[in-house]
């Protein structure tokens, strides 16, 4: 046992999928701990600017900016089948529920038989389906799904500005039935030593479904809302019309909630205002998708609590409204190119 412990403690090898905000926000911070980072990108542009020049990590305050060196690899078949294993101990899936294609699921199914014995996957949530989508692959290794309320916003292709501090909560168990054999213990232990002293509040959650609802039932309100208004969090809830519509909308998606079982908590809607509040500067995700063009996470987000109110007999038209909003923007983008 001591063999093995030591054997862990040498450095921790983690593989992170995904070079957006929270991908290399990730990255970066684990690397500052002492972790040994590889970051897989979708295109090979990216890799190779991560590999010649860093990521250029910031505070949202400005006070603070540092270059962190790690490695990258851009996320092919062609480079997955050239190695015969994968020297990482963890994998930390950091990309949108949109984004899990079946070609990235097939990678990831590629990537598990390279991994050493002990290993896992993490899964960072938005909305809901990350996890439901990954099992559909039956993979061998443990698969666990977390939370992060931490706010980054990637600037350029290798720059992630850290703008909000967070917490995150990963699963006591992983979520697709997989044993936990001691090495696992040990492995997840390890995995949140180095997040704790990459400066991460963390926690083992065996509730984890509740903390994605929580989060969601926040993105259901800010995201959508902060796309159509074109408004920074901090300004959302500022015009008291706007602060109708949040309530409203947060008021009809807590009813679909509750339905499924969920237990919100009473101050859910200070709560919600205290993260515009603490993350007054931020533009959501979803607004950066819309002034972009890209596809947004309205699907996995309000577009879940539409599925769950149809799954008990519900209606949800504030939910149904705000995404046919997001969708005609990304109409109208498409119609100006």
């Amino acid at each position: 046992m001591e063999d093995l412990e030591r054997g862990w403690m040498t450095t921790l090898r983690i593989d992170v999928i995904g070079g957006g905000s929270i991908g290399l926000l990730y990255a970066a911070r684990l690397a500052i701990s002492g972790a040994s980072v590889t970051v897989w990108t979708r295109t090979h542009e990216q890799s190779d600017i991560i590999n010649r020049e860093g990521i250029r990590f910031m505070k949202d305050n400005g006070s603070a900016e540092e270059v962190i060196a790690v490695s990258s690899e851009w996320l092919t078949s062609e480079r997955i089948s050239s190695l015969q294993q994968l020297s990482s101990n963890w994998i930390i899936l950091a990309v949108k529920q949109t984004d899990i294609t079946e070609q990235l699921l097939q990678l990831i199914h590629m990537m598990s038989f390279r991994l050493e014995e002990g290993s896992a996957i993490v899964c960072l949530q938005n909305g809901i389906g990350h996890i439901e989508k990954l099992t559909t692959l039956d993979l061998k290794i443990p698969v666990y799904a977390a939370v992060t309320t931490e706010g980054a916003k990637r600037e350029d292709k290798r720059t992630v500005r850290h703008t909000g501090i967070g917490q995150v909560w990963i699963s006591e168990e992983a979520e697709n039935d997989r044993n936990r054999e001691q090495i696992d213990v040990i492995s997840q232990k390890m995995f949140i030593d180095y997040l704790k002293k990459a400066g991460f509040d963390v926690f083992l959650s065996n509730e984890i479904n509740k903390r994605v609802f929580q989060k969601l039932l926040i993105n259901a309100v800010i995201n959508p809302l902060t796309s159509i208004f074109d408004s920074t969090n901090g300004e959302l809830p500022k015009h008291i019309k706007r602060l109708d519509i949040m309530k409203a909308l947060f008021d009809e998606t807590v009813i679909v909630l509750q339905a499924t079982g969920m237990d919100v908590p009473e101050d859910s809607w200070e709560r919600l205002l205290d993260v515009c509040q603490k993350t007054s500067s931020n533009i959501s995700s979803m607004l950066g998708d819309v002034r972009a063009g890209r596809h947004t996470e309205i699907d996995a987000i309000n577009g879940a609590i539409v599925r769950l109110a149809e799954q008990h007999q519900l209606k949800a038209p504030m939910n149904e409204s705000v995404i046919a909003m997001i969708k005609s923007y990304k109409l109208d983008h498409n119609n100006k190119e």
